[in-house]
């Protein structure tokens, strides 16, 4: 909960990319850095806001191998007077450069601040390993560590970390997952089939294996026609365990996206005449032990609904990552969260997870369906490699005042 006497901080404008399948679609030859300047660039026009009135950029960034692409993102956007900062907290990234947004214009430090996150498995870099004792190499794709690798919790195949770790502890059926997973989908297609992400969606100018450019607006890792029955037919990722139920049907796609929300004070939105989308009462930050990655939503959705001072009830719309369909049953079952609220417009299985961003498009499109439903209290939360979690909550105000 805010304290007495600070700025309220309110969301001025959001967008995101459609989301490309990695390595194949549509996104595979646009970098990082490219898919950030569209958001970023966006998000500032979307605002009104004149460049020199943006204090920060804060994009977060996972596979990447370091820099700072929101630095890169801010000079591009024509805001060379605008630092940036970069953010890794794996999955929930994003959500922590929103956080970190809020808490900077909550305390009235800053007034106005790009946030979001940006990723693109396709052009990611490539890390080389020798086997010990031997001469052979082999290449994967970056992923730096986030826990030191164990039986029990891999730092790499978050299959086992994540998915597997999180249906076993809360006795979680493969049934249950893609029978999730296929709802997923559907509700993605339908959300794409009637229009209800244009708004929040930015072209971007993807390069074609011809070299042509031409617009790419329309998410395409949704299947359509899934169903939990198909799901069921597909093999699971490690058929030596005994009874593991994991697949790549009931687990997050690999993706490339960006996505951003501008973040500023409500009297300063007053002062700019701006009409906020929504206010950022509560955002927090948890972890436990890695083994226990997907459980870590189970800790931060009442840490940030005690911020907010909320109960469960007073939500509208939940958006819980689907890293693996395992994690949003497995609130839903331990908090009491009626699924019916939940991913309403699909998520990671279907919509993908292009880690990076995923955070801030969930935001993004939770802010766009509470305004389409006409206001109410939403929740943004994911688990995040390494035992960590993030979670934000947005109000848009539901009788017809302004946010701020």
């Amino acid at each position: 909960m805010l304290l007495p006497g600070t700025e309220t901080p309110v969301i001025a404008a959001g967008a995101r990319t459609a989301i490309g399948r990695a390595f194949k679609g549509s996104l595979r030859d646009t970098t990082a850095m490219e898919l950030a300047e569209v958001v970023v660039e966006e998000v500032r026009r979307r605002s009104g806001l004149a460049p020199a009135l943006v204090d920060d950029v804060i994009l977060a960034e996972s596979n990447y191998g370091g820099g700072d692409i929101a630095r890169h993102a801010a000079v591009t956007a024509g805001m060379p007077q605008v630092p940036g900062q970069a953010v890794n907290r794996h999955c929930a990234g994003s959500l922590t450069a929103v956080g970190n947004a809020a808490a900077a214009i909550a305390s009235g430090a800053e007034r106005a601040i790009v946030a979001g996150g940006t990723q693109s498995s396709s052009t990611s870099p490539l890390q080389r390993f020798r086997v010990p004792g031997t001469v052979e190499e082999f290449e994967e794709g970056w992923m730096p560590p986030t826990h030191p690798d164990s039986p029990a919790a891999s730092n790499r195949d978050m299959s086992l970390t994540v998915g597997w770790n999180t249906a076993q502890e809360v006795g979680i059926s493969r049934a249950e997952m893609d029978a999730w997973a296929a709802r997923s989908h559907q509700r993605a297609v339908a959300a794409i089939d009637a229009g209800r992400f244009e708004e929040e969606i930015v072209p971007v100018q993807a390069l074609g294996a011809d070299g042509s450019r031409a617009a790419f607006t329309t998410d395409e890792h949704p299947r359509r026609g899934s169903t939990a029955e198909q799901l069921a037919e597909l093999r699971v990722l490690h058929p030596e365990i005994e009874g593991f139920s994991i697949t790549a049907g009931n687990a997050a796609g690999i993706n490339d996206a960006a996505a951003a929300v501008m973040v500023v004070g409500g009297s300063f939105a007053r002062e700019q005449g701006l009409t906020p989308l929504a206010r950022v009462p509560a955002w927090a930050s948890t972890a436990i032990e890695p083994a226990r990655t997907g459980l870590a939503v189970l800790d931060v959705i009442p840490k940030v609904l005690h911020r907010a001072g909320l109960e469960i009830g007073d939500v509208a719309l939940w958006e819980i990552n689907e890293a693996f369909a395992s994690v949003p049953v497995a609130a839903c079952k331990k908090l009491g969260i009626d699924e019916a609220r939940v991913n309403t417009s699909g998520s990671g299985c279907s919509l993908g997870h292009p880690v990076a961003a995923s955070g801030a498009r969930m935001i993004v499109t939770l802010v766009h369906e509470l305004r389409r439903r006409g206001g109410g209290r939403g929740v943004a939360a994911m688990c995040a490699g390494g035992g960590q979690a993030g979670a934000v909550v947005v109000e848009v105000p539901s009788d017809g005042r302004p946010a701020v």
